[in-house]
């Protein structure tokens, strides 16, 4: 994702009129959507009111007894925890308002069981709103505290639907399902144009490329398996070719040719969005794979895309599903000045046939083989990822390993001095160390860090692959985002700040700042600004982006951290990293944690601190 602060301040030299100057169709005009009023929706959620308006299978369910605690108050649900086949329910009918894009439900669940296996689900909790199941857990999801789950639930807006939680148990040995803290949010403008589930789900990519001798020409073959996951027939994909940005439409950088499993329609967006008809719409479950030849040229110019002398960096370049929720087709422009991306995790195998001479460090887990003669085969495989990136040159390579276990490779074009790498990988297996403690432990196996102090951008990040100058700071932001984008995915163009903020101030932690000068020179531009804006308001404000998202972003996190407490916010964020590990988050989802986390009123908050969503 964003790079560090260098780039957006650096960004003011690109001419933002290239990034919208193809526009998507215009649709047709609708009625005036209904009013939205912004509520929470769940009586009683935090079960300190009696057992009113919930249903329970038998009484007792709601209680305070001992044996298990509250995760606020004094009261919880206590689900099962007989030993015996036994089923327990616990409803209640809630309705969703109508015209809100935003339906957020979260809860706090605890597990503990007396089950021994490790891979046999043999008591379950399962969360439903109406006929639809969110989520099941089960004795193998046992922790040793709460954890909160969110769920997107925009599509039940204007509906009266029965949320319920039901546990089973089998014959044998008790577990215990604890809830606590329910809550369904609403906020937004707008209904949502249909199933707001996000799909095209599960990509799966297959790679196969082979470069000229100097690494800046690479041919081959892409395959991508998707299922469609929402209700909502699916009866065309798009792939974004982010990299033709870089180009021109007659002149692409990204060339994709002979698609099979669908028909290839119209490039749109600058040629970055290239719209695939499938033989016929996937229903809910379905799935299809599509293929493709492909063609990546790298221009010029030490940039995310590009070449500088002998070494090549390539992210962005290998088309990726773009995705479709509540609010349509995500088609937005390339910005240069911060990111654009928004993708689902995905599983990459990707084989790269190269000269020997060449290193290539890339995303994911790399094996070398033998190629044909004088070459190599590096195959880099990646699960979970929602990017893939790679470099090609004769790269100086150091390794080492992270004091909690991380593989770290520092790759170093010429004119690096040794002390400089060095450097960074100490800062790398520090910091890889300090975010996983934090956040969650990284998940990715080895990082790479190629390093170039003639970027023009500080920093970018991909899974398991940064690009970064020497700068200690810069490379402690570029691995928090494995974190903030990598793991807890967002939609960048409309969302900068959910991770770009949340990285700066991920990094003020690493490097033990409090953040207590933040407000020193605060100053907002206009009404209009505000944290929450999306690129296509900091295209046409690049020299505040900086500003805004990295400083005053992270300060608004440092103030809610002063607000909850340190042992809070740090619960909160890490409770929110994991119910989010591998997901997306929104604003709607964040702000609705931060407020299950204190008793606090934090409505001013968010509006003092211009924080939307």
């Amino acid at each position: 994702m964003r790079a560090t602060p260098h780039k957006a301040l650096a960004a003011s030299v690109f001419a933002i009129a290239a990034l919208v100057a193809t526009a998507l169709p215009a649709t047709s005009a609708a009625a005036a959507p209904a009013a939205c009023t912004p509520a929470q929706v769940v009586a009683n959620g935090g079960l300190e009111s009696g057992t009113s308006p919930w249903t329970q299978s038998q009484t007792g369910l709601i209680t305070n007894r001992t044996g298990q605690s509250a995760h606020g108050g004094t009261y919880f649900a206590w689900l099962n925890g007989v030993g015996s086949t036994h089923t327990d329910t616990l409803s209640q009918s809630v309705t969703i308002p109508s015209g809100c894009s935003s339906a957020s439900l979260t809860f706090w669940l605890h597990v503990d069981t007396a089950e021994t296996t490790t891979s046999t689900k043999y008591d379950k909790l399962t969360a439903k709103i109406g006929t639809t199941t969110l989520a099941t857990y089960s004795n193998l999801d046992k922790n040793t505290g709460y954890v909160q789950k969110t769920f997107d639930v925009s599509a039940f807006a204007g509906q009266t639907v029965s949320l319920a939680f039901t546990g089973t148990e089998d014959s044998s040995l008790k577990t215990n399902f604890v809830l606590d803290d329910v809550a369904l949010d609403t906020s937004g403008g707008t209904t949502p144009p249909g199933d707001s589930t996000r799909t095209p789900a599960a990509p799966a990519y297959t790679v196969s490329l082979s470069s000229n001798a100097a690494g800046t020409v690479w041919n081959g073959h892409q395959s991508a398996s998707f299922t469609n996951a929402s209700a909502t027939p699916l009866a065309e994909v798009y792939l974004r070719l982010w990299d033709n940005y870089h180009g021109t439409c007659a002149a692409m950088p990204i060339v994709v040719s002979n698609v099979t499993g669908g028909t290839a329609g119209a490039l749109s967006v600058n040629c970055t969005a290239l719209k695939i008809d499938l033989p016929a719409p996937l229903t809910q479950g379905q799935s299809a794979t599509i293929g493709f030849d492909l063609g990546i040229t790298v221009p010029s110019g030490a940039d995310r895309f590009g070449y500088d002398g002998a070494f090549s960096f390539i992210g962005n370049a290998l088309p990726v599903l773009a995705v479709r929720d509540g609010a349509g087709w995500h088609l937005d422009p390339y910005t240069n000045n911060g990111e654009s991306f928004y993708s689902l995790a995905s599983d990459f195998s990707v084989a790269l046939d190269h000269p020997s001479g060449l290193l290539v460090p890339a995303t994911g887990a790399s094996v070398d083989t033998p190629g044909t003669s004088g070459r190599t085969v590096t195959t880099a495989t990646a699960t979970k990822v929602r990017d893939f990136a790679w470099a090609a040159g004769p790269f100086s390579k150091i390794s080492g390993t992270s004091a909690a276990g991380t593989p770290v490779n520092v790759y170093s074009v010429s004119g690096i001095s040794a002390s400089d790498s060095q450097s960074m990988l100490t800062t790398a297996k520090s910091a890889v160390d300090a975010h996983s403690a934090r956040f969650g432990a990284y998940p990715y196996g080895e990082l790479d860090a190629v390093i170039d102090n003639n970027f023009w951008f500080g920093g970018m990040e991909y899974p398991g692959f940064v690009l970064d100058l020497v700068s200690t700071t810069a490379l402690t932001h570029e691995i928090a985002h494995q974190w903030w984008y990598g793991i807890v995915g967002d939609d960048e163009y409309n969302s900068p700040w959910l991770d770009e903020a949340f990285t700066d101030y991920a990094t003020d932690l690493a490097q033990n700042k409090t953040g207590a000068s933040c407000w020193n020179s605060t100053s907002w531009a206009s009404s209009a600004e505000k944290i929450s804006n999306s690129m296509a308001y900091w295209d046409t404000h690049s020299s505040r982006y900086s500003t805004v998202i990295y400083g005053y972003g992270k300060c608004a996190l440092h103030d809610l951290r002063r607000v909850l407490g340190d042992t809070v916010m740090a619960k909160l964020l890490k409770d929110y990293a994991t119910s989010h590990w591998y997901g997306i988050s929104t604003a709607a989802e964040f702000k609705a944690a931060a407020q299950a986390a204190t008793t606090t009123d934090l409505t001013s908050f968010w509006t003092t601190h211009r924080i939307d969503g």
